[in-house]
């Protein structure tokens, strides 16, 4: 036989084959002992089917492993990743106890809401419950006369206040106790007690009002904190009586620090802190509160097109009350710093139209007779004069400097004086006139009410 078999018959195709004969031996190469190939048909190639067929097997497999190891290198199973480092045997007695199975994460987020608001709850209930007692109501009660009764009416307001010593003294605004005849303070137990003034002023809108605290009515008072250490977000807390509806709380953080706001007589209150906790009418001289119930500011106006809280409240900083609440206790005014001159702010413009060597400092309009600056001869305007649209009155001397401080504008000045100086301290005062320099020492007065 030959490597590719028996000839085939030449219509196998057509199914037609031979009836079955008796075999046949092909004739044997002798010289070779393989079997001749027949004598008729083509011409086999020794091995050449066999060859093929060995390299179709090969190029399989190599297309089969190429295939599977490019598998194993894009998505390797645990068994066959590479390690960072090669591990180190371990004894079995040293291994760690496997850690506990993390929650899924959608159970974790419905457990997360309440694991944090729960202590922020719990604070500030127990922050009203212990705080809450030492805010009150006060109810103020003026009489107008009525034109059209001819007769003298009653008309009521509230505010709110808190006690801020063990003596009965009650700190709330100026405007909340204004012109009233009449005070009664309501307690959180319900006790009312009449109140009587002993103190306000304009010029930082606070006020005290005192009651006598009968036996068993002894609420802790609020004590008041360093406004200077007030962080803008932190944690805002107002108590008080908006609307008449009594011990009202609300929450928020500190938007601002630092305002300057102008009060109804036109003069400016400092160092005002910005709250978005709800403040609306009657919440005036309620505490604002830090998170560790401290009082950081006393509640006193809100920016407000409809008359309700919008967000932006203002409370007097702590600092302001921590320094004129005892004045307000012992005189029953508070007696703010005075040099005794009124002044225009001096601008470049206004330096060139006068032909001053200086364009710095506060142009002195009036001295009023028996004022510190008068005693000091400091000397006032003589003259009135137009600058662009401005009416001046010039003449006077040109303030360059109080205690080495160069000044822009008036309200710097009553700043520096409320926060360095106490009535009866001295000053040094640097000055222009007639261009020439001067200085000379002003002893500190009390402003005017």
């Amino acid at each position: 036989m030959s490597a590719e078999g028996p000839a085939l018959p030449p219509d196998w195709r057509r199914g037609a084959w031979p009836e079955p004969s008796a075999p046949s031996v092909p004739p044997v190469d002798a010289g070779l002992g393989r079997p001749s190939p027949p004598a008729t048909g083509p011409v086999a190639r020794p091995g050449g089917s066999a060859a093929r067929f060995l390299l179709g097997v090969v190029a399989s497999g190599l297309l089969a492993a190429a295939i599977i190891l490019g598998a194993l290198y894009l998505a390797p199973p645990g068994a066959f990743r590479v390690l960072s480092a090669p591990p180190q045997a371990t004894p079995a007695a040293s291994l760690p106890a496997p850690a506990p199975a993390a929650p899924p994460p959608r159970a974790a987020a419905r457990s997360a809401p309440a694991e944090l608001l729960a202590p922020l709850d719990e604070a500030v209930a127990r922050l009203y419950e212990e705080i809450g007692p030492a805010v009150v109501n006060i109810t103020t009660t003026a009489y107008a006369y009525d034109l059209f009764r001819f007769s003298v009416v009653p008309q009521q307001g509230s505010g709110s206040g808190f006690l801020f010593d063990d003596q009965g003294h009650i700190a709330t605004n100026d405007h909340v106790v204004r012109d009233a005849t009449q005070l009664e303070v309501t307690f959180s137990d319900g006790t009312r007690l009449a109140g009587r003034l002993v103190g306000r002023d304009s010029a930082t809108d606070l006020a005290v009002v005192q009651v006598d605290l009968p036996a068993g009515l002894h609420p802790r008072p609020i004590v008041l904190a360093d406004s200077s250490a007030v962080r803008v977000g932190q944690y805002a807390i107002a108590i008080g009586n908006p609307f008449g509806f009594e011990r009202t709380i609300t929450t928020g953080v500190i938007s601002s620090v630092g305002r300057t706001l102008r009060t109804q007589e036109g003069r400016l209150m400092r160092g005002v802190l910005q709250t978005d906790a709800a403040i609306n009418p009657g919440n005036s001289g309620g505490p604002l509160l830090n998170a560790r119930g401290e009082a950081v500011g006393i509640n006193t106006m809100i920016f407000s097109p409809s008359g309700g809280s919008v967000g932006v409240g203002f409370a007097t900083a702590s600092n302001a009350a921590r320094r004129w609440l005892p004045e307000l206790v012992a005189k029953g005014h508070a007696s703010h710093p005075w040099i005794g001159f009124d002044a225009v702010p001096l601008t470049p413009a206004l330096a060139s139209a006068l032909r001053l060597n200086t364009s710095d400092g506060l142009l002195v309009a009036s001295v009023p007779p028996g004022s510190p600056a008068a005693q000091a001869g400091l000397r006032g305007g003589n003259r009135q004069v137009r600058v662009g649209n401005q009416r001046v009155i010039v003449g006077g001397d040109v303030v360059t400097a109080v205690d080495g401080r160069k000044l822009t504008d008036p309200d710097a000045l009553d700043a520096y004086l409320d926060d360095n100086r106490n009535v009866g301290d001295t000053v040094h005062v640097d000055y222009l006139r007639d261009g020439q320099a001067a200085s000379t020492d002003v002893r500190v007065g009390e402003r005017p009410g």
